[in-house]
């Protein structure tokens, strides 16, 4: 889980000072206002892992695609650097094919922060300075900067020292305080590889998914691979979690997708022969009503459906980021999405990190916290503002007993009582016209 994150100079952020991440983490405010930048830093480090830029601001393949330097600093200037912080703790499950060795390493660094300065000089990117420490100290354990490397308990440095990306080394191990870095860089990359990403959209509902007996490690940023992910599942028996009494991934989606009244019914079906690659997903919109594929439902359903498989199918404790999810839904269903949300991160143990717009969400989060459902420390919501091309950020303070916003913003999602009052004006003078007319 990432504990905190921090940025300076990158896009509309000069500085986003500390911003602290909760088990559930909401980004609020009005458009162009930097929420979108906060989980793209978290992106385009996931990216740079085993790339050999210093950083890959990606392409229409990757998860991101930011162009370069000079377009993702703040206000083009090239002359300052790209600051990236973060702190972390290792929650997830470990892969079961990690060396021993490895995974001994990953021990001693299972809580770490790290820090990177990302300078461009003559259209030559490269990484100015690089700090790792263990989370709990203020202190870091080890320094890369000017070529040199130098550790906490020793400050000789080895070897010349050349960083192939913003986090790590290009040579080889050879040195105990090298062997510290690549410890550090190892867990590094081990963070990012169970950090996903869900975009706002997703791919057009098919009527036929073929299936190659393949077992995706993620559904892809729009969510193309969901229907891969649901077989697999269900061939290797996947369950919601470690629990005896856990139920079985599709099942779980199936109670959910008629708690929020998209289906009533939902399975997988070969579309000839149980060896046909081609499978359908058919759905019940009603106890009543014929099955149909998913082609014939609401978009609802579509957009939905990646989330709902994503929540189940990555390993717990891992941490996915949401943008704008629930934007086709239903203000009723957006609200269930809230509590969805809570189950995951208390039953699988998940990181959300949520970027949106919707007031649903919001309310129903507050009431859940009021009602003891999830601990107030266990959400954080924040509001960003934009004013004259620099970014600020603000923690909404949550009354735990009641759920209200202590400092809610000023027309967070509107002026919906200045449009009640205009209305209710409106009906005064409609109903005093009509007087005058008698």
């Amino acid at each position: 889980m990432i504990t905190h994150i921090r940025m300076k100079n990158f896009k509309s952020w000069k500085d986003s000072g500390k911003v602290d991440l909760a088990p559930l983490t909401g980004f609020f405010g009005t458009n162009s206002s930097g929420k979108s930048s906060l989980l793209q830093m978290l992106l385009l480090l996931k990216q740079t892992v085993g790339s050999d830029k210093v950083l890959f601001f990606g392409d229409e393949n990757s998860l991101v695609n930011l162009g370069s330097f000079s377009e993702v600093v703040h206000c083009h200037d090239r002359s300052v650097p790209l600051v990236f912080e973060f702190a972390c703790k290792l929650t997830h499950a470990r892969s079961n094919n990690i060396r021993e060795n490895y995974l001994e390493m990953l021990k001693t660094a299972y809580q770490f922060a790290f820090e990177s300065t990302i300078q461009e000089d003559n259209g030559r990117l490269s990484t100015e300075k690089l700090c790792y420490s263990y989370s709990h100290k203020t202190y870091p354990e080890i320094v890369c900067e000017d070529n040199k490397i130098f550790s906490r308990y020793n400050s000789e440095k080895g070897n010349p020292l050349v960083l192939e990306n913003c986090y790590s080394m290009e040579s080889p191990a050879e040195t105990e305080v090298e062997k510290l870095l690549w410890k550090f860089s190892s867990a590094f990359e081990e963070l990012f590889s169970h950090i996903y990403y869900l975009g706002p959209t997703r791919v057009k509902p098919q009527r036929h998914y073929p299936w190659k007996g393949t077992h995706p490690n993620e559904i892809d940023l729009w969510g193309d691979k969901t229907i891969d992910a649901l077989l697999s599942a269900g061939v290797r028996k996947l369950k919601t979690s470690t629990k005896e009494d856990a139920a079985p991934i599709e099942d779980r989606i199936s109670e959910w997708l008629q708690k929020m009244e998209l289906a009533h019914s939902f399975r997988l079906i070969p579309t000839k022969s149980l060896d046909d690659q081609n499978y359908e997903v058919r759905t019940q919109k009603s106890p009543g009503s014929v099955e149909v594929t998913l082609a014939d439902m609401g978009y609802g359903l579509a957009d939905v459906l990646p989330m709902l498989v994503y929540c189940y199918y990555v390993q717990q404790g891992s941490t996915l980021i949401l943008e704008q999810p629930g934007i086709h839904l239903h203000p009723k269903v957006q609200a269930q999405l809230a509590d969805f949300l809570i189950e995951v991160i208390n039953e699988r143990k998940l990181q959300i990190l949520v970027e949106s717009h919707s007031e649903h969400l919001l309310t129903r989060l507050q009431r859940r916290i009021a009602e003891k459902q999830i601990p107030e420390k266990n959400v954080a919501l924040y509001f960003c503002r934009n004013n004259d091309s620099a970014s600020t950020i603000e923690k909404l303070d949550v009354d735990e007993a009641s759920g209200d916003i202590k400092n809610w913003p000023e027309n967070f999602f509107g002026d919906v009582m200045g449009d009640m009052f205009a209305m209710t004006d409106k009906q005064v003078e409609s109903i005093a016209e009509k007087g005058t007319e008698g």
